[in-house]
């Protein structure tokens, strides 16, 4: 199962870097995001540092949803999943491994990017180590409640809005908490406490999605 598991992922980021297109575009529109945001409030410095979190999570938000309708389709119109599907290896780990591979391409990328564009927005750097580490910490629980979206709507055309839709009320606590925590950090609190939910969501991200999104393809081929 591990080498399965492997094979799977080391596939879609390989496919994922040699087409470039959905990840390619989520990192590119958050990283857009980000930095057309000051152009649209104004340069008051102080107003852009009190909202850099806040934007920079709802940015990474959006941006991963941007590429999550494409996790299983290309299996989907090719025949691949319905392989998946009568194979040895379990369909959980089959999602769960497409999930690994999302947040490898995606939220990686977004999380790496994160402390460079919060400086743009004027964050102090007392937060910049807690921004990337709530995001480091939280944006795996995106890709996973993003794949149950992503199976749910995997029949569907233009399933892109719906996986949206279904995914966002999933997310919004990691937003929350992600947030919290590097403003407890720059109003000189402890960001523990918020780091360690945005961990425990995390953790019941990767206990249920699997299951949920190994549920629903198998709904999906018959």
């Amino acid at each position: 199962m591990v080498g399965a598991f492997s094979r799977i992922v080391v596939r879609d980021v390989r496919l994922a870097l040699r087409e470039g297109n959905s990840s390619g575009i989520a990192v590119g529109f958050f990283l857009l995001v980000v930095t057309l945001f000051p152009l649209g409030v104004g340069p008051e410095l102080n107003l852009l540092a009190r909202m850099s979190a806040g934007v920079v999570w709802v940015a990474a938000l959006l941006s991963a949803l941007l590429s999550l309708d494409r996790m299983f389709h290309m299996d989907f119109e090719d025949g691949g999943l319905d392989l998946f599907v009568i194979d040895r290896t379990p369909i959980e780990i089959v999602a769960l491994a497409k999930a690994v591979a999302h947040w490898l391409t995606t939220g990686l990328p977004i999380v790496l990017a994160s402390p460079i564009l919060a400086i743009m927005l004027n964050m102090d750097a007392e937060g910049l180590g807690i921004l990337m580490l709530a995001m480091l910490i939280g944006t795996p629980a995106l890709s996973l409640f993003g794949a149950v979206g992503a199976a749910l709507s995997v029949a569907m055309k233009r399933g892109g809005v719906l996986v949206a839709i279904m995914t966002l009320p999933l997310c919004v606590p990691t937003l929350i908490f992600g947030v919290s925590a590097v403003d407890a950090a720059l109003h000189a609190g402890t960001p523990l406490p918020n780091l360690m939910i945005l961990g425990a969501i995390s953790l019941l991200a990767l206990a249920i999605a699997p299951f949920a999104s190994a549920a629903a393809l198998k709904l999906a081929v018959e």
